[in-house]
This record gives C-alpha cells, sequence and structure tokens, in this order.
C-alpha cells in the first residue's frame, strides 16, 4: 500500500504563498547591479565610475579597490574583479541606487579601458605548450587517475579492440526562479543574508572573507529555493557577497536579482567533455580491458572542477566487471563560462560515453546490448575499478526489471522488422542505459561529510525540526517528516520545519551528492530516537511498567499487553515538562570512512553505491530530424522508499531534466561568449516533449541510510541520454538492418 504524504512545501508553492527571496522587500532598500566584462579575456587598466555616481538616484559605486576583505581566493571567482578578468561573466563594477532602472542606466556611465588578451575556447588548446596561462601555474586545473590490474596484459587478452570518441555537451541548471539575494545589517557589526542556496555555510565565509569579517557576524538564512540541480552555490555565494558589500558599507539594506540573461551568462554550467575510450573484449563478450582518457573544460575559474572529475573517474568504467583499467582525467581553464556541478557531478559525461561504448561494442559483437550488459554488470562482491569490493549490488536486478517491464526483447526485433518493413520517414528504435554511483561526497573530498538535525517537542505537543541539510526542491523536508512520523508515531499535523539558518544549526555542508536523505535524514532520526527514548522513560516511571511493552504509535503512547494504556502523546510530553526532562534533542550523523589512494589512483571510494537501468523507445522522424520520446521507463534502487510519491517525482523530474540533456539543451558558445542568453533559443523541454515516463522502483535496503533509504536526486539523470542516444542509434543504423538481411 502506498502510504505517501504530499509534500509539505506544496501548498504555499502552489497558492503563491511561499515566499522566496525576489519577494523580500524593505524600507530604504537599495538595488544592485554589476557591470560585467566586456570581453573574455583582458586586462582593466583603469575603471571609471564618476558619471555613474552622479546619475541622480544612485547612492554608491564600487569596485574591487572598496572590498575591504579579500576579492575571493585563488583561482576562485572574485566578488569583483580588480586585474583581469577570465569571462564575460566577470563582474567588475556594482551600482547601488533608489530602484533597479537607476542602477542600470547607471551601469551605462561606467567607463572600463581593457586591454585584450588572447582568448582559450578549447581545452586541447589550453593545455598546449606555449597556450596563455588564464591563471599562475598553467591552464591545467586538475588531474586524476585509477589503475586496476595491467593495461597491457588485458589488451593482449582481447579477440577485438574497439576505439571511440565522445563528446558532452555544456547545459545550463535552468531553474525556473533566478539568483536573488537581500543583505541587512544586525546592529553595527552583524549582517543577514536571505537568499536560495545549496551551500549557506559556502555563502556565509565568502561574505566574511569580502568583507574581512569572522563567520560569526555573517548569519545566512536560506529561502525558499526556486530549483537549484547544483546551481545556486558559488555564483549565490558571489551574488550574496555583493549584496553584502553595498549593506556593510551604506549601511543599508540591498537587493539584487538576475534577470534571465544575467543567470545565464553568469551562473555555472556542466563541464563539457571530451570521452576516448579503448576497450578491448573477446569474441564471447567478455570485457578484458578498458583505457579511457579524458579532457574537461573547467571554464575560467576552478570552483568544484577537482572534485567533479575526480568522481567522473571512479565512475567512467561504468557498472562492469573490467580486470584491467586505465582512466586518466584532466580538466583545463578556460575562458569560457565558469563549469562547476550540475546535477550527476561528473556522472552524466562519463556514463553517457560508456553506455553509448557498449551498444556499439554489443554491435560488432552481434550481442544483444542487454546480454552484455548482463554478461558483464557487478554482482555481489565485484572488484570495482578502484579495487573496492561492492556490496548489495542491484545492476542486474534493475536491468532485469527494466527489459521486463518495457517488453524490451519483443519489441527491439519488432521495431527493427517495422523499420526495415514500413515507413520510410518514420522509424522506432529502443535503447538502454545502467549506472552504478557513489553516494555522498566520498574519498574525494568537498568538506565536510556529515550532517546536523535538532528535534524538539514544546509543551503543546507540536514538533519544530531544524536541519543543516538545505531543502533546495528536492524534498528533503518531506523525507525529514517521514522520518519524524515513523520514529515517533506521530501525524504530520504536528510538524514544523525551520529555515535553515547558520546561526542555528550545524555546517552540515552542501545540498549536493545526493546525500539529504541518507546524511540528513540520519541525523533527523537520531534526534527523534532520542527523544523518543525520553518520552517511552518518562511514560514508564508514570505508568509503573516495563519499558519493553510500550511503543508510540498512532499520536499516542500504546501496550500491546496492557489494554488500557492508550495515553495521547500530548499528555506525556506534559509529564516530561513536569519532571524537567529536555525534550530538545541533536542528532549528528557522520558518513562511514572512506579512503584515497592518489598516486596509485585506488581506493574505497564511496561507501556505498546506487543502482539504475534506463530504457527509452523513441520515434525519429528522418527527413526532419525531430526524435520524439514514446515511452521512457527508469528503474532505481531506492533502499527504502520512504515517501513513495516523492520517489516517484524525483524520477520523472530527473527523466525530464535528462531528456534536456540528451535533445534540446545546449549553451552557444563562440570564441568563449555566449550566444543564446534566454529560454527562447535554450530550448528547454517542455511537457508536450518528455513523452510517457513510467518510474520503478526497487528496494533493498542500504545498510548505512534512515531506514534502508537511498539517495536519488542525481541518479534519475544521470543515464537518461544514452539511453536515449541508444534508441536513436536502434531506429537509425542501417548497419543493423544490413546484418538482419544478411543473417541465416
Amino acid at each position: 500500500m502506498d502510504n505517501s504524504i504530499s509534500r509539505i512545501d506544496a501548498v504555499s508553492k502552489v497558492l503563491g504563498k511561499a515566499q522566496y527571496a525576489a519577494d523580500i522587500y524593505l524600507k530604504d532598500m537599495l538595488y544592485v547591479k554589476v557591470l560585467r566584462s566586456k570581453y573574455p579575456h583582458a586586462e582593466i587598466n583603469h575603471i571609471d565610475t564618476t558619471k555613474a555616481r552622479q546619475v541622480p538616484g544612485v547612492h554608491l559605486t564600487l569596485t574591487a579597490k572598496d572590498i575591504p576583505g579579500m576579492c575571493g581566493q585563488e583561482k576562485e571567482r572574485p566578488v569583483l574583479c580588480e586585474h583581469r578578468v577570465r569571462y564575460t561573466g566577470d563582474g567588475i563594477a556594482l551600482v547601488a541606487a533608489e530602484t533597479s532602472e537607476v542602477a542600470l542606466k547607471a551601469l551605462e556611465s561606467i567607463v572600463v579601458d581593457y586591454t585584450p588578451l588572447e582568448v582559450v575556447s578549447n581545452p586541447l588548446d589550453a593545455l598546449k605548450t606555449g597556450s596563455i596561462s588564464i591563471h599562475s601555474g598553467g591552464n591545467e586545473t586538475g588531474r586524476h587517475k585509477v589503475r586496476k590490474g595491467n593495461i597491457s596484459e588485458g589488451f593482449e587478452q582481447a579477440d577485438l579492440i574497439f576505439e571511440r570518441e565522445y563528446k558532452t555537451s555544456r547545459v545550463q541548471h535552468a531553474a525556473i526562479e533566478p539568483e536573488a539575494a537581500v543583505a541587512v545589517m544586525e546592529g553595527h557589526n552583524k549582517i543577514t543574508i536571505y537568499c536560495p542556496c545549496k551551500s549557506p555555510f559556502n555563502v556565509r565565509r565568502m561574505v566574511a572573507e569580502a568583507l574581512g569579517i569572522n563567520l560569526g557576524q555573517v548569519r545566512v538564512v536560506q529561502c525558499v529555493v526556486g530549483g537549484s540541480f547544483g546551481g545556486k552555490d558559488s555564483d549565490m555565494a558571489i551574488m550574496a557577497s555583493r549584496v553584502a558589500l553595498v549593506t556593510w558599507l551604506s549601511g543599508r539594506s540591498s537587493k539584487m536579482v538576475f534577470t534571465r540573461e544575467e543567470s545565464l551568462l553568469e551562473s555555472t554550467t556542466r563541464h563539457p567533455y571530451i570521452l576516448k575510450y579503448r576497450v578491448g573484449a573477446t569474441k564471447t563478450g567478455h570485457i578484458c580491458a578498458m583505457k579511457i582518457d579524458i579532457i574537461a573544460d573547467a571554464g575560467a575559474y576552478q570552483s568544484k572542477t577537482p572534485l567533479v572529475t575526480w568522481r567522473s573517474a571512479v565512475e567512467a568504467t561504468g557498472p562492469y566487471n573490467v580486470p584491467h583499467v586505465s582512466i586518466d582525467i584532466v580538466a583545463a581553464y578556460t575562458n569560457n563560462p565558469v563549469s562547476d556541478a550540475l546535477r550527476g557531478f561528473g556522472s552524466p559525461q562519463v556514463n553517457f560515453a560508456v553506455e553509448l561504448l557498449i551498444d556499439e561494442l554489443a554491435a560488432e559483437l552481434n550481442i544483444d546490448p542487454l546480454q552484455l550488459r548482463i554478461q558483464n554488470c557487478f554482482s555481489e562482491g565485484a572488484v570495482s575499478a578502484t579495487g573496492q569490493v561492492l556490496h548489495d549490488v542491484a545492476i542486474l536486478e534493475c536491468l532485469q526489471k527494466a527489459a521486463e517491464a518495457t517488453d524490451y526483447q519483443r519489441k527491439k526485433s519488432e521495431y527493427t522488422l517495422n523499420n526495415i518493413a514500413g515507413s520510410k520517414h518514420k522509424k522506432r528504435g529502443i535503447g538502454m542505459a545502467c549506472s552504478f554511483r557513489g553516494s555522498a561526497l566520498g574519498a574525494g573530498g568537498e568538506g565536510i561529510d556529515a550532517a546536523g538535525a535538532i528535534v524538539s517537542i514544546q509543551k503543546d505537543g507540536t514538533i519544530v525540526i531544524s536541519s543543516g541539510i538545505g531543502e533546495v526542491g528536492q524534498g528533503f523536508h518531506t523525507v525529514a517528516a517521514r522520518i519524524v512520523m515513523e520514529t515517533l508515531g506521530v501525524p504530520l499535523e504536528r510538524l514544523i520545519f525551520n529555515q535553515l539558518d547558520t546561526s542555528s544549526v550545524p555546517d552540515s555542508g552542501p545540498t549536493v551528492a545526493s546525500r539529504g536523505t541518507v546524511l540528513g535524514g540520519s541525523a533527523v532520526k537520531i534526534a527523534a530516537e532520542k527523544i523518543k527514548d525520553t518520552l517511552l522513560n518518562v511514560a514508564t516511571k508514570r505508568l509503573k511498567v516495563s519499558k519493553d511493552i510500550l511503543s508510540l504509535e498512532n499520536d499516542m503512547v500504546l501496550s500491546k499487553e496492557v489494554s488500557n494504556i492508550n495515553i495521547d502523546i500530548t499528555e506525556v510530553v506534559k509529564w516530561c515538562f513536569q519532571e524537567e526532562k529536555s525534550l530538545y534533542e541533536f542528532g549528528w550523523y557522520s558518513a562511514p570512512k572512506v579512503w584515497w589512494d592518489s598516486e596509485n589512483g585506488c581506493g574505497h571510494a564511496y561507501f556505498s553505491y546506487t543502482y539504475a537501468a534506463d530504457v527509452a523507445e523513441v520515434e525519429v522522424d528522418l527527413s526532419t530530424g525531430k526524435v520524439d520520446i514514446i515511452e521512457f521507463t527508469a528503474v532505481h534502487d531506492v533502499g527504502n522508499a520512504i515517501n513513495p510519491a516523492s520517489v516517484k517525482g524525483q524520477i520523472c523530474g530527473g527523466v525530464a531534466m535528462g531528456i534536456g540533456y540528451a535533445l534540446t539543451e545546449e549553451l552557444n558558445i563562440k570564441d568563449s561568449v555566449l550566444i543564446n542568453s534566454n529560454f527562447d533559443t535554450y530550448l528547454l523541454p517542455t511537457s508536450m516533449d518528455v513523452g510517457k515516463i513510467k518510474p520503478i522502483f526497487i528496494e533493498h535496503k542500504d545498510r548505512f541510510g534512515p531506514f534502508g533509504a537511498r539517495g536519488l536526486g542525481e541518479p534519475a539523470t544521470q543515464i537518461v541520454a544514452p539511453a536515449i542516444i541508444n534508441a536513436i542509434c536502434d531506429a537509425c543504423l542501417e548497419s543493423l538492418y544490413l546484418k538482419l538481411e544478411k543473417s541465416p
């Protein structure tokens, strides 16, 4: 039975009552606009803001020289550039005025004297000897390797050696809500920032560094987030620092809201990759070896590139047993938009390549793609490319469930026959992809991999929950609510969530890596269990019975052995207060320890892994090139579906986003200048473009997640594109039809 609850933030959003940062208006607020670079790469000789300050309604103008702290850490995107710009999203000066219109007008009066520099748009060129250095020390952002077995021996064992090169595109988060931030002075030496952010503690750090003050003087309150998908992190911290500067130096509250053009120009993107795969296999389809070389475009600043590319290296061979592996990945600075985390965090690019490779290898060997995957996929106790022994492996079940749910074998044969005998213009195809993905941050490192939460019961029985993990639209508050409801046996109506406020919850790292449910949910569960223990201890004392016979269910303290014990939980709460027992508890959950040997390219990369398999069915119009998604089936091992409706919604949303990555979305960059700067030319799929989506989940409880739950936010997207491209190839490749005609 589906015992789902509705998302607890749904009603306020649907009714328009949710307050986003752009909805905040304060008395005497200044409106802030930023002047961005005219060139993707140039030296700044001089900035003259004299005329801008003279525009009526302008309160102040700021450049990097006015920043009391630091513009930014080395190779991190600066709040404002002082000497050099490295992409067209770089900010040079701020104007704070009584209205946004006045601020925009004043920007036109700022005069900047530049010396244009050589532009590096291609990461291959960036890595060449003699290329201009975008940052000191050269253009290499980072390098990772993975080694297993002996790659030369692996290829010697192969009957077939197969080589392919793949490229992935640059896409944007395209959240409905553009970035916005409000800054307010609190007394004479503290400042509060209201903004939609996935990493509020990183925002706090950058604001404190820009102002040259202590972390304790900066308070960041997370507003309702209108979509993140990995964005609203470093870009949000830059915006927050800009309004903080204005407020700190002027004493007045200030606000900045991006237009869509500004958002697409300045905010971060998914890394484009160039991937070269060399695979060796036997005639019977046993994969012997994989040599993989990858180049990533980091864009103008480092950001999270080293972490994203490390994950790519760990997962580049896909969920397959490959005894001999050699993987090298290097990232390069260019003058392109900054690359960073975007739903999948380095997985979608390598998933795309390896899953297309498997289909192409299957065609070469004349083996069905499903069979080739089953033959080579991980099983319990398998050893990954990094040398890690895997447990709770569910990839085979995901593949089988996906094949059964779609009648894959029958449709593959039927579509092939119909494509030969049917319409010359319309062809149908079916394709699949599968994956494994490491849970949480892993051994690659991205700060702390732990989370904290506070659960407290008030005198009237109301339960207040605060968490260091943010709600960014992924449904964490609803998951946390279900955990508290299950632990304390209370209805949803008792629960209230506090906004994430850095002054009242512990630093729990960013809301990334599908770690909200596993880490944040576990912290909530720990806090709730402490309260449960207190309630039962007090009830045991008052009722003079054994604790073992009591339980919390249906908003009551009950006993299955004593029929007259059915006490309303609010009564037990009163007893706790009378006995001065605290019903305020803190939960802290730290991820299990992992390790990485960078020198040898091996290690226990993640404490747990998730598994998935997708099947896409498409129709291709050969006369126009238009691709229609007929049906998309996504199977995920979610461990335990704490809220089944949320699981289905997460899968469907992830599929929709992956369809955009596969078919319509791409930031067009020419000579490091953005061409398509709005949604009229950056094409997002609509409800008319995604076809029928069938979300399916299996449940093998994870040994680390709360009630066995696994993360799902990023796995829901990461293999959508290769499944679709494989389906398109199935529909279009004439070689498949010729092989079928020649076969006996």
